[in-house]
């Protein structure tokens, strides 16, 4: 029999009231149409990343931005690889089971990887701005270096970071509880959860800063080139200022919504005393549809690859040309085999 402190959280959870209401969520919404979002997202994302890190692989880290880029794709993938245990937990295809595992690690792994990912996009944009203001720098040994050991260090701290969450995730799992992350989570584990959100939050607020000057500076740079030459060259340098702005433009649209929602929605998560039942309603869709724009980042960094990395476009370029040269050679075989069959029927005697 269910302790009486046990049963006491369940009916917080389950039917605590406002004002004489009922706190319920639109199963519909929860259960279907963002599994079915999640799982869009997945197939396109595991074939886009798929494939960029295939080229990749081919690619030797011969700069900086190169050595970012990889990174981020590894992170992407990462990410992607947490969607399907999403997807079966929320719209409860799975037992109830998974989502303890889903609360104590694929959710940890997610949030981490959004994190490599917003600090890489800091990363990548200040190495873009040093690209503008100096176009033929190449990098050195030294640089390649420091780059390896910055992108190790972030991954690192990151995990650091986000290992109590997972340790500290260790109340006894049962059918009520997994209804929530937080009850799962020990008295010091929903404290360090509120720490390390603030931290993840200061971590968004520094690249934000970081991409937002430097794209100042970028267009600034960009302009005096552009007063400089006049009209001299100018369909083209449109076209370098849209690639340019690529980064910026899938930063706000990913992860800007999420970390205006995500500091009171943590806060209705560990102090639900202070918040009424249709706040937490409405804080808690905010949160989901936000992190459904954050996820995304996975599906929108692969053009980021393809627009600013050379490498990266010549190498896809490449492949797609030579799959087209060995599809039309097989079809050009197939076409003669068919010819000399029909020649060899035609000359055989009845």
């Amino acid at each position: 029999m269910k302790n009486y402190s046990e049963l006491q959280s369940v009916s917080n959870f389950t039917n605590r009231t406002i004002n004489g209401s009922v706190c319920t969520r639109d199963n519909y919404v929860s259960q279907v149409v963002f599994p079915l979002l999640y799982t869009v997202l997945f197939f396109v994302g595991i074939v886009m990343n798929g494939l960029a890190m295939r080229i990749f692989f081919q690619i030797p880290s011969k700069s900086n931005f190169i050595i970012f880029l990889k990174n981020s794709v590894i992170s992407d993938l990462l990410m992607i690889m947490t969607f399907p245990f999403k997807i079966l937990s929320d719209s409860e295809l799975a037992h109830w089971s998974l989502r303890a595992f889903v609360c104590r690690v694929t959710s940890v792994i997610f949030y981490s990887t959004m994190y490599i990912s917003i600090s890489f996009l800091g990363l990548i944009t200040i190495d873009r701005y040093q690209k503008t203001v100096n176009p033929f720098k190449t990098s050195g040994p030294g640089d390649l270096l420091c780059a390896k050991i910055l992108s190790a260090a972030i991954w690192i701290i990151i995990f650091i970071l986000s290992l109590p969450n997972m340790i500290l995730t260790n109340k006894k799992t049962t059918v009520f509880k997994v209804k929530k992350c937080a009850f799962l989570k020990s008295e010091f584990g929903l404290v360090w959860h509120e720490i390390v959100n603030f931290i993840c939050q200061f971590i968004f607020w520094i690249n934000l800063a970081i991409i937002v000057v430097c794209y100042i500076l970028i267009t600034r740079e960009l302009y005096n080139s552009y007063k400089k030459t006049k009209s001299v060259r100018k369909g083209p340098r449109k076209s370098v200022n849209m690639k340019v702005f690529i980064v910026i433009a899938v930063f706000f649209t990913c992860f800007v919504p999420f970390h205006f929602a995500r500091i009171p929605y943590t806060i209705s998560q560990t102090r639900d005393f202070f918040f009424a039942c249709s706040s937490e309603r409405v804080l808690f869709y905010l949160k989901e549809s936000t992190l459904l724009l954050s996820s995304s980042n996975a599906c929108l960094d692969p053009f980021i690859y393809f627009f600013l990395c050379k490498s990266f476009k010549n190498s896809l370029m490449n492949m797609f040309s030579h799959k087209k040269k060995m599809t039309h050679s097989t079809e050009e075989t197939v076409r003669r085999k068919e010819v000399l069959s029909a020649e060899s029927s035609e000359e055989t005697p009845l």
